[in-house]
């Protein structure tokens, strides 16, 4: 009886990582029944307009979004998984596939994300500072990263919660973004 007492918090730790991993391993894919959608998706983004990050540009706005399809990408410079999306953005622009509009959010020192970016690369088009979520906000953003595909109208069209990976993209953006393009 002793020896059950032991190994039961063992098999309840167990069977709880084996959910958490299936868990991680659907939302890396994009496949989570857990995410909740957009109320924005298929509406027109706001208007808005934010300033530039030190030494990236004077910033940009929901005008900038009219006329092609574009990716907008919420990052900070905290954002441990933003750092493993990054690479994969990266290559987005190397191949020249989508524009892409950045924007830095919720840092507390305003030189983090420029620091970041000199680090790790800049893969924006644009690229906007929202340290007080009001850009945020207007995407109804609940966490970072975040990536809207937004068409030639500047409408909202899909948001991507997490990381975008090569099988994300693969999947779901690309080809989304092809269909877009096409309207």
């Amino acid at each position: 009886m002793k020896k059950l007492t032991y190994f039961l918090p063992l098999a309840v730790l167990v069977v709880v990582g084996f959910f958490a991993i299936l868990q991680l391993k659907q939302v890396s894919e994009g496949k989570s029944v857990n995410l909740l959608p957009s109320v924005l998706i298929n509406r027109e983004v706001a208007p808005f307009a934010m300033p530039g990050i030190q030494g990236h540009g004077k910033g940009w706005g929901s005008k900038d979004l009219v006329g092609q399809v574009t990716l907008v990408n919420l990052f900070g410079s905290w954002c441990v998984a933003c750092l493993s999306e990054h690479p994969f953005l990266m290559r987005i622009k190397d191949q020249n596939l989508i524009p892409i509009y950045g924007v830095d959010w919720r840092e507390k020192d305003p030189a983090a994300g420029p620091r970041w970016l000199a680090k790790y690369g800049n893969p924006y088009t644009l690229i906007g500072n929202d340290p007080q979520s009001k850009v945020a906000i207007s995407f109804g953003v609940t966490g970072a990263p975040e990536s809207f595909l937004v068409d030639k109208k500047g409408v909202i069209r899909y948001k991507q919660t997490g990381p975008i990976s090569s099988s994300v993209w693969k999947k779901t953006l690309w080809p989304l973004i092809q269909e877009l393009r096409k309207e």
